[in-house]
């Protein structure tokens, strides 16, 4: 891992403390992409980038969930699984777009299987752009989401 993500790690481990005293709990939604950006969030956890030392964990219940993470134009099938894993997650909660996909529609958006971006269904938080954007745009985008909590928290 070169020096500027784990400086990146660092800042987001002790922001994670200040904001929450715990972990965070991100779960992923993959809402019909077509696997990059999964690829890269399986990255996230593996030897080299390891943001579990960092104070964040994928979790596998919305329920347990501080953020969702989103991937994929939105499908008609995952219309209605988007919406309730939304739902179940509680407040205060943030919602983060990776890739092109999840923000615009990227290639698929005319498709008659699409419904649209994911901010077409759900209030969307930040983006993360890129096909499929890198672990540390991943991990910036993050940051700037709990930016975006701090800020509210403090009005």
């Amino acid at each position: 891992m070169d020096e500027s993500t784990e400086q990146l790690g660092k800042q987001l481990q002790e922001r994670i403390h200040q904001l929450f005293g715990r972990s965070l709990g991100i779960r992923e939604v993959d809402a019909g992409s077509c696997n990059g950006c999964e690829v890269e969030v399986n990255a996230l956890t593996n030897a080299i980038h390891d943001i579990e030392r960092f104070g964040m964990h994928i979790v596998a219940s919305p329920r347990h969930a501080d953020m969702l993470l989103v991937t994929g134009a939105v499908t008609r099938n995952m219309e209605m699984p988007l919406i309730k894993t939304y739902r179940a997650t509680p407040s205060p909660k943030m919602v983060v777009a990776m890739g092109s996909c999840a923000a615009s529609g990227g290639p698929f958006l005319s498709s008659y299987a699409v419904v649209g971006p994911v901010d077409s269904l759900i209030p969307v938080d930040v983006y993360i752009p890129g096909c499929p954007p890198r672990p540390q745009a991943i991990i910036h985008g993050i940051m700037v989401a709990l930016d975006l909590l701090e800020e509210a928290n403090n009005r």
